[in-house]
């Protein structure tokens, strides 16, 4: 918390109430600063330096001051660096490599990072704060204001400890959600409560606050073609090299005081980490699935195959769909926003089972669909561009039956439909979301659900918000770069890193690593050849090259199968039956007051009558009741904890009034050369 007008606020008993909401991100040991209007608390998961590690750390002269969620996976290197040149380190921890890094360069410190956090810094000597998040938002960081206020914290739980907060839906972003799978810009599902974008830093002091972006994906102008690297040798010379990016960011990402376990699907992409660790450490490798009892959803043979050719010490959750709905309130309390799918439950009761087996740390193949072109969505992209020069050709629409081989309902479906389905909008090609269009049209199916004046007042909001949000350079790019842009800066960093991932893992204080993610690995991907990822229609074509000496056959060349749980099944069950009858009866759906209660009342029908309801009405089912819980949860019965208590391991600061504003340079060294990014 940080007040501008200067006034004192920093009182220990508020951050011990904002942290005790936090505990299960950081449940080994709490710290506190207090410096007259500035307040900083930390949760801590205890992951290096564990004797050594407590925040609050300051630097030097105790003029900057850092809390820090999350890792810098090049901290070694960057701290060696910085030890030539004078710097001195009280603890070895990443967290102060940081601290160091920015007394050096200030905020060009963030572009030597590569890692995933949230930070905060307060510079005692300027009255300044500092806020940043890493660049694709792994982990998260919220924000309001509260008159002169700046409240921040890495949940918005905690923000809701403050009872100046007062939390109230904002039915735009629902709307959003229900379109897009999850918002495209900086606002959240309550008013008034913002997250800061991946890639941005926020600077407040008593005069000014500003949000600046310091790093953004880029792509080569679809004029500038790679041609060369697509063609013979070439490509091999492109495999090793995206193969030694991964080893080696595999390699820091192992970087820990405690053991660090993998997560195996068994698809290529978890696959290929688990292998990397295997054949490229000597790490001991301890891997974990998810196994459903509902087959359509099961995919336990190929990670017991792989697994098996591994030799790992293997876990499985087995998830029932009795599981799935008896736990799907506890995760929209740690997800914190409606969602549209039940896929984040397994993982977050998988998020236990590691916790269980003594893990704090996990390896995960995230990213990988997204930088390397693994998603149908890119395929149908394609295939529509294709059959755009000859609209009525009905051969070139023929291509769509080579897609959705893991969905049975639409593989064995009728194909006209299907060609109906993908033909809306098909000549629209400068439509800048064309790659999405036909899926956000389809999924404003379920609007019929919402209350008419509801959206009445949002006509045409939600895609002003992803156009706001696209970089001026967009335009430019080619088609696939565009649409992996589109998944990679909503779906994955909004929804995928977040609800299905963040969220899931901190529920029981484990943090997952995302080897695709590291910044050279992303930065890398995404100057390649569109041939070189997507190739024809086959998925991912790189990444199968450089996985050929670590996997077998059989799991290279499976077909893409994406992670899906059972909706209808889990949450219409008899565990639930009577709580989703009240969640969903007229007087809360009235009390929340998004959607119409016989809209809502006739797909219960449905369901009541035994029908199997389709992927729309499956995500619509979703969706209402998150909604319907975030209300129950944050709204109508959300109570403030206790603070932590006298027995939490808290360690608390307090500076005294030290420095002057500005009396110190942003460097304390002179002419500072540019360090090496690991």
């Amino acid at each position: 918390m940080f007040d501008r007008s200067g006034r004192q606020i920093a009182h220990e008993g508020a951050l011990r109430q904002m942290l005790s909401l936090l505990r299960h991100r950081g449940p080994d040991e709490f710290g506190i600063l207090l410096d007259h209007e500035t307040g900083l608390g930390n949760a801590r998961l205890s992951i290096i330096d564990l004797a050594g590690g407590s925040q609050p750390i300051a630097n030097e002269d105790n003029s900057l001051w850092i809390v820090f969620n999350g890792e810098i996976f090049n901290y070694l290197e960057l701290r060696s660096q910085l030890q030539s040149r004078g710097h001195f380190f009280r603890t070895s921890t990443d967290t102060e490599v940081i601290l160091h890094l920015f007394e050096e360069y200030g905020s060009e410190c963030l572009k030597w990072l590569n890692g995933q956090f949230a930070i905060a810094i307060w510079d005692a000597a300027r009255r300044r704060l500092f806020l940043a998040r890493d660049r694709l938002g792994v982990r998260p960081l919220f924000y309001t204001q509260v008159g002169n206020t700046l409240l921040f914290a890495s949940e918005i739980k905690a923000l809701m400890a403050d009872r100046r907060v007062s939390a109230e839906l904002n039915p735009t972003v629902v709307e959003q959600i229900f379109r897009f799978w999850a918002p495209p810009g900086s606002a959240t599902v309550f008013r008034n409560i913002f997250q800061l974008l991946p890639g941005h830093f926020l600077i407040a002091d008593r005069d000014s606050f500003r949000i600046e972006q310091y790093w953004e994906q880029d792509f080569p102008a679809s004029d500038e073609t790679r041609a060369g690297m697509a063609d013979g040798s070439a490509i091999e010379e492109s495999a090793e090299e995206l193969r030694a990016l991964l080893i080696d960011a595999c390699r820091i990402r192992l970087r820990a005081d405690v053991p660090v376990g993998a997560y195996l699907s068994g698809g290529l992409d978890s696959s290929t980490i688990a292998s990397i660790v295997r054949h490229h450490t000597t790490n001991r490798l301890v891997t974990f699935s998810i196994a459903f009892n509902d087959e359509a959803f099961d995919e336990s043979q190929c990670q017991k195959q792989m697994a098996a050719h591994l030799g790992t010490d293997h876990h499985v959750l087995q998830a029932t769909h009795e599981q799935i709905g008896e736990a799907f309130p506890e995760v929209i309390w740690h997800t914190e926003l409606p969602i549209m799918r039940t896929a984040p439950v397994p993982m977050f009761l998988l998020s236990k089972l590691v916790r269980d087996t003594g893990f704090k740390v996990v390896l995960t193949g995230e990213g990988a669909d997204e930088f390397l072109a693994g998603y149908d969505i890119f395929k149908e992209n394609k295939i529509r561009r294709f059959w755009a020069r000859q609209p009525e050709s009905k051969l070139r629409p023929l291509l769509l039956k080579k897609l959705y081989a893991d969905i049975p309902s639409l593989a064995r479906g009728n194909f006209d439909f299907l060609a109906a389905f993908f033909r809306q909008g098909l000549t629209d090609l400068n439509m800048p979301w064309y790659s999405h269009a036909v899926r956000w049209h389809n999924n404003a199916r379920n609007l019929r659900f919402f209350q008419e004046d509801v959206l009445h007042g949002n006509r045409g909001a939600h895609l002003e918000a992803v156009k706001a949000s696209l970089p001026s350079a967009f335009e430019n790019w080619e088609s696939l770069a565009r649409a992996q842009f589109l998944e990679s800066s909503i779906f994955l960093s909004q929804y995928l890193l977040s609800s299905q991932g963040d969220r899931m893992g901190m529920a029981h204080s484990i943090e997952g690593r995302f080897p695709f993610l590291d910044v050279r690995v992303v930065e890398f991907c995404n100057q390649l050849p569109a041939s070189l990822k997507l190739r024809g229609l086959e998925e991912k074509f790189l990444l199968k090259r450089a996985a050929q000496p670590f996997l077998p056959v059989q799991i290279r060349r499976r077909p893409k199968r994406p992670y899906r749980a059972p909706i209808q099944r889990s949450l219409f069950c008899s565990v639930l039956a009577e709580y989703i009858g009240d969640l969903l009866a007229p007087t809360s759906l009235n009390a929340c007051g998004l959607f119409k209660p016989q809209a809502v009342e006739a797909l219960l029908n449905k369901l009541r009558a035994g029908a199997t309801i389709g992927e729309t009405d499956d995500m619509a089912l979703a969706g209402i009741v998150s909604t319907q819980l975030v209300h129950e949860m944050f709204i109508k019965r959300f109570v403030r904890p206790a603070p932590l208590s006298d027995r939490d391991p808290v360690k608390v600061c307090r500076v005294s009034r030290g420095p002057i504003r500005g009396s110190l340079p942003q460097n304390t060294l002179k002419n500072p050369e540019p360090l090496t990014r690991a």
